[in-house]
């Protein structure tokens, strides 16, 4: 699972402390020891925090399947417009576009860190 885009999706739903340890890990690229020194936690605490936090954002995506559900709507999305630049007919290449654009409208804005 990528983790990133999980923080993204739920990251508000953690603690601030979860937050801030998923953030020096994966977004700012921090070794164990670099976040331990910054929060005070031994590197195992900052491991185990980290785990904990992860598990978190898994359950949360089990539950909720943002991610997911947003991976599926891109690519329903996608096939959905190259179906209509080969649709012969130009009202039907039309209103499969404006299908396709009406999905697309419902995936959130897309300001993830890759």
């Amino acid at each position: 699972m990528r983790f990133p885009l999980l923080l993204d999706a739920y990251g508000v739903l953690l603690t601030e402390r979860k937050r801030e340890l998923l953030e020096y890990y994966y977004d700012d690229d921090l070794s164990l020891s670099e976040i331990a020194e910054l929060t005070g936690l031994t590197r195992q605490g900052a491991r185990d925090g980290i785990r904990k936090a992860e598990e978190e954002l898994r359950a949360f995506e089990d539950k909720l399947s943002l991610v997911r559900g947003a991976a599926v709507v891109a690519d329903v999305t996608e096939t959905l417009f190259a179906l209509a630049g080969k649709a012969e007919d130009p009202a039907l290449a039309d209103a499969i576009r404006e299908a396709a654009s009406r999905l697309a409208a419902l995936r959130p804005a897309d300001n993830t860190k890759e």
